[in-house]
C-alpha cells in the first residue's frame, strides 16, 4: 500500500514515522524550487520564481482569510452544540451509536457526548454541509484531546475520526451538480451513482487500514452489525434519490440537506427550552471557543496552503500527469482518464484547487466528456486531507500524526482507482 502514497517515504517506517508532515511540506518546497530553476535554465521562463513568490504571498493572505472566515461559522455551530450538549440532545445522539464508537474508539469512555458530536460530523459531511460539518468535528477533536496522554501525539481516536473525514464520505452531492448544470451538462445529475459508490470505496478502504494498524476486530458482530446497517440504509436512500427525476433531484438533495440541519438546530433550542436551559447564554459561551479555534488554527493552515501553492505554482501536477501519461501508455493502458487526474491529484491539497481543476476539464474537453465525468467523479470521491490535518489537528496543538497521513491517503488512493473503473464500467 505505501507503493500507492504520492509521496515519498523518507523513514524505514512510515507508520511509526511523527515527521511525516514536516517531510511532505519540506518537499513542496524542495520539488518546487528545483522544478522553478529547471524552467528557468531550460526552458527560458523568467517569470517563474516572481509566480512563485506572489503565490507565497497570496496562499498565506488566503490562509488567514480562511481562518477568520471561519471564526463566524466557528462560532455559530460551536455556539449551537453548546445549546444542544446542555439540552442532552448530544448524549441521546451518543447513546444511539455508543455500542459501535465503543468499538472503533475504544480510548473514549463509554457513553461519552463526544460521540454525539462525532455522529452529527459525519452526518453533516455525507449530507455535503460542509459549514456545519467542520465546527462539529473541530469541536469532537478537542473533546478526544481531554482523553489524549499525549498532547502534541494524535491518538488512535482522533486517526479514527479524521481517517472518517478524509475520506469523505458523501451522500449527495449538491454543488458538483451545480457545477455541472453551470457547465451545460445535459444530466447534472449523472454523476451522482458514481460518486456515491466511489466515495463508499473510499470510506470503508480508509476505515479498514486505521483498523488494521490498530489492530481492530473488524469482524466484532457490533462493527459488523453497524456496518451492514448503514450500508442498507444507504443503498435504500440511493435507490429512492435514483428513481426521482433528473431536474427534480438537485433540487430535492438540496431541501432535504438544508431541512435536516435546520431541524437540528430547532431541536437543540427545543431540548434547551425543556430542560430549561438559558438557551442564548448557553450560545454565547459556546461561540468564545469558536474564536479561540480559529486563531489555533492560522499557522497551520497558512503553512499547508503555501507548500500546496508552490509545488501547484511550478507545474508540478503537470509533471506527475505526464509522467503517468508516458508511463501507461508504455503499458498498453488505455490513457483517457488521464486529463481528469489533475483533479484527483489536487484533492487531497486542496479542495478549492481541486474545483478549480474539475471546471477547467469540463470547460476544456466538455461537461459530458470522459474526463469532464470523471474529474467531477473525482472531486466527490475524497476529501482534502491535508487541509482537514491541518484545521483539526492544528485547533488542538498536535504535532505528531502518527499514522494518519498515510491512512488518511490510502483513503484518497481507493477512492480515485474506484472513480477510474467505476467511470469506465458505468
Amino acid at each position: 500500500m505505501h507503493c500507492a502514497l504520492f509521496f515519498i517515504n523518507f523513514t524505514p517506517s512510515f507508520y511509526g514515522n511523527d515527521m511525516v508532515l514536516n517531510y511532505i511540506w519540506i518537499t513542496f518546497f524542495l520539488a518546487g524550487f528545483i522544478v522553478a530553476l529547471y524552467r528557468l535554465l531550460f526552458m527560458g521562463d523568467t517569470e517563474i520564481f516572481s509566480q512563485v513568490m506572489q503565490g507565497i504571498f497570496s496562499d498565506a493572505k488566503n490562509g488567514f482569510e480562511i481562518s477568520i472566515g471561519l471564526t463566524g461559522v466557528l462560532a455559530l455551530w460551536l455556539g449551537f452544540m453548546k445549546i444542544g450538549e446542555k439540552g442532552g440532545i448530544i448524549t441521546v445522539l451518543a447513546k444511539l451509536i455508543a455500542p459501535f464508537f465503543r468499538k472503533i474508539f475504544p480510548e473514549i469512555p463509554k457513553d461519552h457526548p463526544v460521540y454525539g458530536t462525532i455522529m452529527l460530523n459525519i452526518a453533516a459531511n455525507m449530507l455535503g454541509l460542509d459549514n456545519a460539518a467542520t465546527p462539529m468535528g473541530l469541536k469532537a477533536m478537542d473533546e478526544m484531546q481531554k482523553f489524549n496522554k499525549q498532547k502534541d501525539t494524535a491518538s488512535n481516536a482522533q486517526i479514527m475520526f479524521l481517517v472518517l473525514n478524509t475520506s469523505g464520505l458523501t451522500l449527495i452531492p449538491t454543488t458538483i451538480m451545480v457545477y455541472r448544470a453551470q457547465a451545460g451538462a445535459a444530466d447534472p445529475t449523472d454523476i451522482f451513482l458514481p460518486i456515491l459508490f466511489a466515495t463508499f470505496f473510499s470510506t470503508i478502504i480508509g476505515f479498514l487500514a486505521v483498523a488494521i494498524v490498530q489492530k481492530i476486530n473488524i469482524f466484532n458482530k457490533t462493527i459488523l452489525l453497524y456496518l451492514g446497517s448503514i450500508t442498507a440504509l444507504l443503498v435504500g436512500l440511493l435507490f429512492y434519490l435514483k428513481s426521482l427525476p433528473g431536474d427534480e433531484l438537485g433540487t430535492i438533495s438540496s431541501v432535504l440537506s438544508n431541512l435536516i440541519l435546520f431541524s437540528i438546530i430547532i431541536s437543540f433550542i427545543v431540548a434547551g427550552i425543556i430542560k430549561r436551559v438559558n438557551v442564548f447564554d448557553a450560545f454565547i459561551e459556546g461561540a468564545k471557543d469558536g474564536f479561540n479555534v480559529a486563531i489555533k488554527i492560522i499557522p497551520n493552515l497558512i503553512a499547508i496552503l503555501v507548500g500546496i501553492g508552490i509545488f501547484r505554482t511550478v507545474g508540478g501536477l503537470d509533471l506527475i500527469c505526464d509522467g503517468l501519461a508516458w508511463c501507461f501508455q508504455a503499458i498498453g493502458v488505455d490513457t483517457k482518464f488521464v486529463p481528469a487526474l489533475p483533479t484527483a491529484l489536487m484533492k487531497p491539497l486542496s479542495g478549492s484547487g481541486a474545483r478549480g481543476m474539475m471546471i477547467d476539464a469540463m470547460n476544456t474537453f466538455g461537461a459530458d466528456s470522459f474526463a469532464g465525468k470523471l474529474a467531477c467523479i473525482f472531486q466527490g470521491s475524497t476529501d482534502t486531507t491535508f487541509y482537514i490535518i491541518a484545521v483539526y489537528f492544528g485547533s488542538v496543538g498536535i504535532r505528531k500524526t502518527r499514522h494518519a497521513i498515510s491512512c488518511g491517503l490510502i483513503a484518497d488512493f481507493a477512492g480515485i482507482v474506484a472513480a477510474i473503473l467505476i467511470a469506465y464500467l458505468l
